[in-house]
């Protein structure tokens, strides 16, 4: 680790010295999670074009992490720029609706089955919008989310099962208004047992959960799990909201359309927008009709949902940019063809060094995991976290030329990530694990 961390300080000077002169930045940086990173710097960017990254020192990198899913759809893609920039000349934030939003909205509808939508800015104010929605419509007070899920910054989220089983504040939640377990209630992932002794408290007003969790690692559902999620939400009067801000990777209707699924809402960002800032949600017919019905309720103020940059012409002009001629079928088949071939790879090495690791893939989305069986729930998953290793690896690989994303071994594949590409990791990740063998 001494030696990796000596060449990634020789390889990068610039982003050194960059970093030192940020003295004005909170930690140094635009936002802080970007010092999660495996050297004593992050990397700054100069240029990022398709899957291919290159810094401020020159140093060119095949990009796997793709802006944490933000640029699944490839950095810059062509279709994306030119809507972007021919927007960008005509007006950029007005207030006023475009074409290109109602477009937008029937392609959401088309592909996750949900007929009526409406644009945040990230990810985190749809499902904070939603939730705030669903409060409304049920009088119910209390969100129930999985342990270890991942919903950007939403309070309510921020809850996991705790040792005695009872749900507990997530370790390094910062400046919460409240004690989370006066707004949330939460069950493991694939616990449907755990879900119904929660529901059965009559005060919770919506589920919200991935298909499959994502953040603490890739978990996938077991069989059954989800329509028994289904099922019990149903009983108990509770709506379903399915986050597919990262299980979109799962194909161009994300996990929903690939299994099946029948959520109240939908809620999703990052990769529509095309590395443009967008969120969205869609509702049922239902839930929007009995919304739109609610005179006591004020959607169009000062009510608590909505914003002012919501919904702005370039991120109308990106979304629809990206659904319409980036991230279409084809592209999906291509990327998941190639996902494929990654987890295949990674599968052959480390069975050839006798690791007891696993892998686990969600469309377009690989990860490798310490752990054999993969883990089955957010806490299992949490606890095969090793910070020393992942460390290594992201370094090893970074000093040749491959980023993987930084919160743990996650590669997105993109429509340009080729087959190359991907015997290029493998290459360098088998000789990483040759060292440490």
């Amino acid at each position: 680790m001494a030696r990796e961390r000596a060449t990634f300080a020789d390889r990068h000077p610039g982003s050194r010295a960059a970093y030192q002169r940020s003295d004005h930045l909170f930690g140094r940086v635009p936002m802080t999670w970007m010092n999660k990173t495996a050297g004593d710097f992050p990397v700054y960017l100069a240029t990022a074009r398709g899957n291919r990254i290159v810094d401020v020192d020159g140093n060119e990198f095949v990009d796997f992490a793709l802006g944490d899913t933000g640029a699944m759809a490839g950095h810059s893609p062509a279709p994306v720029v030119a809507a972007v920039t021919e927007r960008v000349q005509r007006g950029l934030a007005t207030m006023m609706p475009t074409e290109d939003a109602a477009v937008a909205g029937a392609e959401l509808a088309r592909r996750f089955g949900l007929p009526a939508w409406s644009f945040a800015l990230t990810a985190t104010d749809a499902n904070r919008w939603a939730i705030r929605l669903l409060r409304a419509v049920t009088g119910r007070p209390k969100i129930l989310v999985n342990s270890y899920c991942y919903h950007g910054s939403v309070d309510e989220s921020l809850i996991v099962v705790g040792p005695d089983g009872r749900g507990a504040s997530r370790e390094g939640n910062v400046g919460a208004p409240v004690d989370v377990t006066l707004t949330s209630r939460v069950a493991e992932f694939n616990d449907l047992e755990g879900l119904e002794r929660e529901l059965a408290h009559g005060d919770v007003a919506a589920v919200l959960m991935e298909p499959a969790l994502t953040n603490i690692g890739i978990v996938l559902p077991d069989d059954g799990y989800l329509a028994g999620v289904r099922e019990l939400t149903r009983r108990h009067g509770t709506y379903l909201i399915n986050d597919e801000t990262h299980t979109f990777s799962a194909g161009p209707g994300g996990a929903t359309a690939f299994w099946g699924l029948e959520p109240d809402v939908l809620t999703i960002g990052k990769a529509i927008g095309g590395g443009v800032p967008v969120g969205a949600y869609g509702l049922s017919a239902e839930l929007a009709d009995a919304l739109s019905g609610r005179g006591d309720l004020d959607l169009v103020d000062m009510g608590g949902v909505g914003g002012t940059l919501a919904g702005n012409p370039v991120s109308m002009a990106a979304t629809r940019a990206t659904l319409q001629e980036v991230l279409t079928d084809a592209a999906f088949a291509t990327m998941i063809e190639t996902a494929s071939a990654f987890a295949d790879g990674l599968i052959r090495i480390i069975e050839g060094y006798g690791l007891p690791w696993s892998v686990s893939r969600l469309g377009a989305r690989v990860e490798y995991r310490f752990a054999s069986p993969a883990p089955r729930n957010g806490t299992e998953s949490a606890a095969t976290a090793n910070a020393e290793l992942e460390d290594f690896l992201h370094l090893y690989l970074a000093n040749r030329g491959v980023l993987l994303t930084p919160f743990h071994n996650m590669a997105l594949m993109c429509p340009e990530t080729s087959l190359a590409d991907v015997a290029r990791h493998h290459e360098i990740f088998d000789a990483a694990l040759k060292e440490l063998t």
